[in-house]
């Protein structure tokens, strides 16, 4: 079984209270907020290995870690195949800042865009730069004004719109 379906039972089963759940979540949250402590301490150092090694270096269980994984995937260079991978799977993780801070802010993970370490990383302008236009990219844009059903269509046909290109 992969870590990945391991990290969906385990939330299932743990979805099942609501308290429970609130409780497991909350803990994930906190251990994941370490590693990334831990991570931005050291922005340009490349972790590697297998993933019970790298989930013991950062204390937490494998299958968090590969929860962990999942989640930092999309934000470093070369990624890992998350859907395929156990325990002893051999994993590499460099991330890239901006793409990570900015995937971060698309998350909402305030409790993680707002971690101190990233001052020392990307500048408080940069990071502004990048929270405004992850929030723009969010933004969609009529192409011009809507067309009413009575207005003449804009084919040039000289017909009313719901006649023509309209139907």
């Amino acid at each position: 079984m992969t870590l990945m379906e391991e990290w969906d039972q385990l939330a299932v089963e743990k979805s099942k209270n609501e308290k429970m759940a609130q409780q497991f979540w909350l803990d994930y949250y906190a251990q994941e907020k370490e590693v990334y402590a831990k991570m931005l301490a050291e922005p340009e150092k490349v972790y590697e290995g297998t993933v019970e090694e790298l989930a013991q270096q950062f204390g937490m269980s494998t299958v968090y870690f590969g929860a962990f994984l999942d989640g930092i995937n999309e934000s470093i260079k070369e990624p890992n195949p998350v859907d395929q991978i156990t325990a002893e799977s051999h994993v590499k993780v460099e991330i890239d800042p901006e793409k990570l801070y900015y995937n971060m802010v698309a998350n909402s993970a305030d409790w993680l865009y707002k971690l101190p370490e990233w001052d020392n990383i990307i500048t408080k302008e940069r990071q502004a730069e990048l929270y405004k236009q992850q929030k723009q990219s969010k933004i969609v844009r009529r192409k011009g004004p809507k067309i009413g059903r009575n207005d003449p269509c804009p084919c040039g046909s000289g017909k009313k719109y719901k006649f023509c290109c309209g139907r």
